[in-house]
């Protein structure tokens, strides 16, 4: 994939991503500020509701007392009726309408014990008047007998209210408790006792579980009329005017309050918010996936064509020297001299076998990879293994003036190996310290017992491995980027072979090395 591509599919994934979140946040806070303003909707219209059932409360206890006192005294002392009568005739259907509404007036006379003892030392009674209304609707229709002279009126329609007083007079009536009310403390006119239960009546009526606190107020001074935890606060605060007279005015307001509010709104939409996250982490994750395996997949196509690379590089050496020796054989001079034919045909079947291994070792990581390598395991002796392999490296040491020296000191050295993998994975371990040994190669060999385990190290004085590079020396085809410089020749496959190898062996491989100070490898498996 082109860089700037890929770069560019990075950003608009990463863009998506935040604004996805974005907009989760902003959902949840507009659902938040949502359920609040419903939530100050429900709490502004319960006040509203209990500080009119207080006053209609009042004012019923107002009209109890004053029934009670009208029939304790019985008759009242003067009665007044006054009738006002209206008749209508309708001549196209001789139908007669008579419609009365008659007044009683009654007059008792009570004691001003009704409005307690704030008025009886000017007082010594009140006038307290009741009106009963009667009111009569008839309608007749004129029939005449047949010899014309008889007639009569048949009643076709009547009807008779009596009532109280209309609803005028008893807003005048009211306007009058109301009046005489003002002058009651504010704990005669309510108690505690019954706003906490229509409080809470109102708020159970409409699903709210929460905490409450709640304090009537007059003229922003607080009442005894409170519960023990209210606190006033301009914030977060629901108010209601109770106890209006009848132009609307009022002194003394019903505050509310809510501490766990925030709480309460949240856990309202919990629910959704916790699926929202839930999606959004799963998004998060899968996107944080998609691009690492981009990355990965980028990597591995980079390591590829490095491998392809440096494969085609140490390809081209031995098919060239393989070229020029078939061409020097065919010289005919060359074919006379037996030496230098056996020598080119040394230096073809060397070229090949170098080749060979090379695609050997290409296989064998590719049959572990898909589990399909016979490893048969038998009782070896790691001491023997180590000097077998060293064997094998050391003329090319000694050709480039260098030294391998082992110190097998330690006193168990038999493990559950294949002798063949086992030797190879000391081999190539070997081989790639004399490979990145820019010098002379001084390779340390080391065995010692860590328990029931044997730790063979291998260490070498050569160019070392920075950190970056250390943490992926064991991946497959992975070599440090040298540009388009081949001084070390390999394609990436050897310490990845031996990771493979040492981990079917069920032990472990790791290493530790310093840029131009040499790396040491260790090699830990469990004795028998």
């Amino acid at each position: 994939m082109n860089k700037k591509l890929f770069v560019l599919l990075v950003i608009l994934m990463s863009l998506s991503l935040i604004g996805i979140i974005f907009v989760q946040v902003y959902w949840i806070r507009t659902s938040i500020n949502d359920k609040e303003e419903q939530f100050s909707r429900t709490v502004t219209d319960i006040l509203d509701r209990v500080a009119s059932r207080v006053e209609k409360r009042e004012m019923k206890d107002y009209s109890d007392r004053l029934a009670s006192l009208v029939d304790s005294v019985g008759q009242p002392k003067t009665t007044q009726f006054r009738n006002f009568l209206f008749v209508d005739r309708d001549l196209n259907s001789d139908e007669i309408l008579f419609y009365s509404h008659g007044i009683l007036e009654e007059d008792y006379n009570i004691s001003s014990t009704f409005f307690d003892n704030n008025l009886q030392g000017d007082v010594d009674s009140t006038t307290i008047t009741n009106f009963t209304s009667k009111r009569t609707k008839a309608v007749f229709r004129e029939e005449y007998g047949l010899d014309g002279k008889s007639y009569s009126l048949t009643p076709i329609q009547r009807a008779e209210k009596i009532g109280g007083l209309s609803s005028i007079e008893k807003l005048a009536m009211e306007d009058v408790f109301m009046e005489y009310a003002k002058s009651q403390p504010i704990h005669k006119r309510v108690s505690t006792q019954e706003l906490e239960l229509l409080l809470s009546q109102e708020l159970t009526d409409r699903n709210i579980d929460v905490d409450y606190e709640y304090g009537v107020y007059s003229q922003g001074y607080p009442t005894k009329i409170r519960s023990k935890k209210f606190k006033f606060s301009e914030s977060k605060m629901y108010e209601a005017r109770i106890f209006k007279d009848s132009e609307g005015q009022t002194s003394f307001s019903l505050l509310l309050t809510f501490p766990s509010m925030n709480k309460f709104l949240f856990q309202s939409i919990m629910g959704m918010a916790l699926l929202s996250l839930i999606f959004t982490l799963v998004i998060m994750v899968a996107y944080s996936s998609a691009i690492y395996q981009l990355i990965k997949q980028k990597q591995i196509s980079e390591i590829k064509t490095d491998f392809i690379n440096n494969m085609t590089h140490e390809f081209k050496t031995p098919i060239a020297t393989i070229n020029l020796a078939v061409e020097a054989i065919r010289n005919p001079k060359s074919i006379e001299d037996k030496d230098k034919v056996l020598r080119y045909l040394g230096m073809i079947k060397d070229e090949n076998k170098r080749m060979h291994a090379q695609v050997e070792n290409v296989l064998r990581i590719s049959k572990l990879e898909k589990n399909q390598l016979d490893i048969s395991k038998d009782r070896v002796d790691v001491h023997e293994i180590v000097e077998d392999a060293i064997t094998h490296v050391e003329l090319i040491v000694a050709d480039r003036g260098g030294y391998v020296n082992a110190h097998l000191d330690a006193e168990r050295s038999e493990i559950l190996a294949n002798d063949t993998h086992f030797t190879n994975v000391i081999v190539n371990m070997l081989d790639n310290a004399v490979k990145y040994s820019p010098e002379s190669p001084k390779i340390d060999v080391y065995t010692e017992l860590a328990k029931n385990n044997i730790i063979i190290k291998i260490q070498d004085q050569g160019a070392g491995m920075s950190k970056a590079v250390l943490k992926k020396v064991f991946e497959k085809f992975y070599r440090e980027h040298t540009g388009d410089i081949h001084n070390v020749k390999g394609h990436g496959l050897g310490l990845a072979y031996v990771k493979r190898i040492i981990e079917d062996h069920q032990g472990e491989v790791y290493a530790e090395s310093e840029k131009g100070k040499g790396s040491t490898f260790y090699i830990k498996l469990p004795l028998i």
